[in-house]
């Protein structure tokens, strides 16, 4: 049965196209729901950088994808979300935060 943590293993390979750094560390998934009797079905709650993501399918495309490959997995839904809106002042990693010159 897959586990929240293994799913956030995966998605570690995912990096927003635009900023080229990795959605955990950036804080753009906010929640992992494992559902069904196996946990075959996978619920990622993230956003984007921007509203107006131009390649925002692409981008779910590869969450969706990396996600699938989790041994177990059957269904991935991606839940893009702008509630709350991002920001990188308070939701990225520190290391990222030193990246997009922030502090």
């Amino acid at each position: 049965m897959p586990t929240p943590e293994q799913v956030r293993t995966a998605l570690r390979e995912v990096k927003d196209p635009e900023l080229n750094l990795g959605i955990l560390e950036l804080g753009l998934v906010y929640d992992v729901a494992v559902a069904g009797e196996r946990g075959e079905h996978v619920t990622v709650t993230m956003t984007l950088t921007s509203p107006m993501c131009p390649v925002a399918p692409l981008f779910k495309q590869s969450v969706e994808e990396n996600v699938k490959n989790i041994d177990g997995v059957k269904s991935v839904t991606v839940d893009i979300t702008f509630d709350p809106p991002w920001d990188p002042h308070t939701m990225a990693s520190d290391d990222v935060k030193v990246m997009l010159g922030l502090w």
